[in-house]
């Protein structure tokens, strides 16, 4: 039997460990519905009130958005301004922390793999294409959860 102390710390590791498996499994969640939606809703910053849908991808268990328009009143600036936001999925709005990848260079062509086999078919095959092309890839974005 031990002390009162090393039982508490125990009840606080186990508290914590408890906490992060929750954590995993909502993300988990959260990523296979980003994957399965057509779109995913977005809000850029601390300032905006509305969500603007647009497409996203999930890689090695992170979350991806390319920028279609390059105007300077865009999501991706409003995040290279303010890096706080939020996401719509289904019902559930999560707060967002965004960021240009370190790693763009090596992790682009998975990215861009994702695109193609989520949106390369019907109506959205042209824009899915355009989206793997350098301009696009540019101005991609990584999407963490608070």
């Amino acid at each position: 039997m031990g002390t009162k102390k090393q039982e508490s710390r125990a009840e606080s590791k186990l508290l914590a460990q408890s906490i992060t498996m929750q954590d995993d499994q909502i993300k988990a969640i959260i990523l296979n519905k980003i994957s399965r939606n057509y779109y995913t809703g977005i809000r850029a910053g601390a300032t905006r009130d509305s969500f603007l849908e647009i497409w996203m991808v999930v890689v090695q268990s992170r979350i991806f958005a390319r920028s279609w328009g390059f105007a300077e009143k865009s999501w991706y600036h409003t995040f290279l301004q303010d890096d706080q936001g939020a996401l719509k999925v289904d019902e559930d709005i999560l707060p967002i922390h965004a960021l240009i990848p370190d790693d763009l260079s090596t992790i682009t062509e998975e990215i861009n793999h994702a695109y193609l086999t989520k949106y390369d078919y019907g109506q959205s095959s042209y824009y899915a294409r355009k989206m793997v092309m350098k301009d696009h890839v540019e101005k991609t974005m990584e999407f963490t959860l608070d």
